[in-house]
């Protein structure tokens, strides 16, 4: 049992009466002026966080809760780590800020490094303060550099919520804001287990979900697709893994077309499924790749486009028609730098390799094993989905697409009470645990996992 382990449920030492007297007014004051994201504002009761150390937070009430949720999962080496926290302390002393016209090594630093660890091809990268932002630049790079206008994206994806990455993304998160007029066209994609071609394994499903994808592109016309973006490994829409040869495929269209892959790696990208980079499961060389949350472990906004040459050149002598206020801010910057390095040094990325080969994937399984409510259990490194479902004959999810059944609240609220945050969506848990968690903590918190799932037995054994 961790140090944390033994005071789940109860307020650890570590947190003062004072601290829990300001967490109650922050919640008041929060209530009274806070607006918060994809929520109904007056319903939103949400949890205060007192404190973070490692792989654990601590509520309003100083209770210990073991975060398997990466909090919107970022926070890929975990909270507070020394290195980075004492980076943005150096660099806040040093030069807190600048104008991106100006050079400063921070910025040089942590694009060397972000692109040492892409394909040869990059060299580049524009530096965003967001996902969102990320992605909406790279549509805009591609559509100058082709002369092109529309975009393939896939169907049950998330790209932002900015109005362009609203109608990227293909979950139906977009439905409030999407209004089908910013050149985007959507596709299925490769997703054998939800397969929209009635697939029965990988290889069928590569090969139908590939010759979709030619259709779309012929029945658009090559010559107005200007890219396609895909989310290296779907996250928010369901951890679904691209069945081999399915990633290479779509590569190969884009080079027949004289298409831009852009390759969305805000949620995957820096270890998150035990290589630096999603795509690198694949094998294959985007033409853009898009970045953020991981960079620095969320510690200060930062995001990315990374390009390779060919893209770079349409703008080497014609001037980007683009740019942010704090791209390539220098706090951002700095602790992205920490936070590579502090990966590399600590092995990180293979420790997250190693976890999902050692312990997330064979429990999982055993797990799946046990409860007639879970329908599948899938993906890599420390990035991993439970699917629950009513039948796993008819694999029919638990709540209709889009909704939530209300045994998941009560699943998330009897794990927390057991000491385990998780992070859910729709009918599914996703395990984002950081890359250095310990086996112990990782252990415990399957082991809540595993008990909690008995509430959706009930619930699909009660029909």
């Amino acid at each position: 049992m961790s140090h944390h382990q033994q005071y789940v449920g109860t307020r650890d030492p570590r947190i003062s009466d004072a601290a829990v007297e300001r967490g109650r007014r922050a919640y008041e004051l929060d209530r009274s002026h806070v607006f918060h994201s994809w929520s109904a504002q007056r319903k939103f009761d949400p949890m205060t966080v007192l404190d973070a150390d490692g792989s654990w937070i601590w509520d309003g009430e100083g209770r210990p809760l073991l975060d398997l949720s990466g909090q919107l999962v970022f926070t890929n080496i975990g909270h507070k780590h020394p290195r980075v926290v004492q980076a943005i302390q150096e660099q806040a002393a040093t030069l807190p800020t600048i104008a991106p016209q100006h050079v400063n090594d921070a910025r040089s630093e942590a694009a060397r490094l972000i692109t040492e660890r892409l394909p040869e091809s990059i060299q580049h990268v524009f530096f965003t303060n967001a996902g969102a932002e990320s992605n909406d630049h790279a549509v805009r790079m591609a559509r100058l550099h082709t002369g092109r206008h529309k975009i393939l994206s896939s169907y049950l994806s998330y790209h932002g919520a900015t109005r362009l990455t609203s109608n990227l993304t293909g979950s139906l998160r977009r439905v409030g804001s999407d209004q089908a007029i910013d050149g985007v066209v959507h596709f299925h994609p490769a997703y054998t287990y939800r397969s929209a071609f009635g697939s029965e394994n990988d290889e069928q499903e590569s090969e139908r979900a590939l010759a979709h994808l030619r259709d779309t592109i012929e029945l658009e016309g090559p010559s107005t697709v200007a890219a396609v973006i895909l989310e290296a490994v779907p996250g928010t829409a369901g951890i679904f893994m691209p069945p081999p040869g399915y990633m290479a495929g779509v590569a190969e269209l884009c080079r027949e077309h004289g298409i831009v892959l852009i390759m969305d790696e805000v949620m995957v990208g820096f270890g998150r499924v035990g290589e630096w980079f999603g795509h690198q499961l694949a094998g294959i060389s985007p033409d853009i790749v898009t970045f953020a949350k991981g960079v620095n472990s969320g510690y200060v906004p930062l995001g990315g486009v990374a390009m390779s040459g060919e893209i770079y050149e349409s703008f080497a002598e014609t001037p980007y028609p683009g740019g942010l206020t704090y791209s390539g801010h220098p706090l951002a910057c700095a602790a992205a730098v920490a936070t590579i390095n502090a990966m590399e040094e600590e092995s990180m990325v293979e420790n997250a390799r190693r976890i999902g080969e050692e312990i997330l994937g064979p429990r999982l399984r055993e797990i799946a094993e046990k409860h007639p409510s879970v329908g599948e259990v899938r993906g890599a490194g420390a990035f991993w989905a439970v699917e629950l479902v009513k039948d796993q004959e008819t694999r029919e999810r638990l709540a209709p697409m889009g909704q939530a059944a209300p045994v998941m609240g009560r699943m998330m609220a009897e794990a927390k009470s057991r000491g385990l945050l998780m992070f859910t969506a729709e009918n599914r848990f996703h395990l984002c645990p950081p890359l250095n968690i310990s086996d112990d903590d990782l252990r415990f918190g399957l082991d809540v996992l595993d008990e909690v799932l008995r509430l959706a037995d009930e619930e699909v054994a009660g029909g």
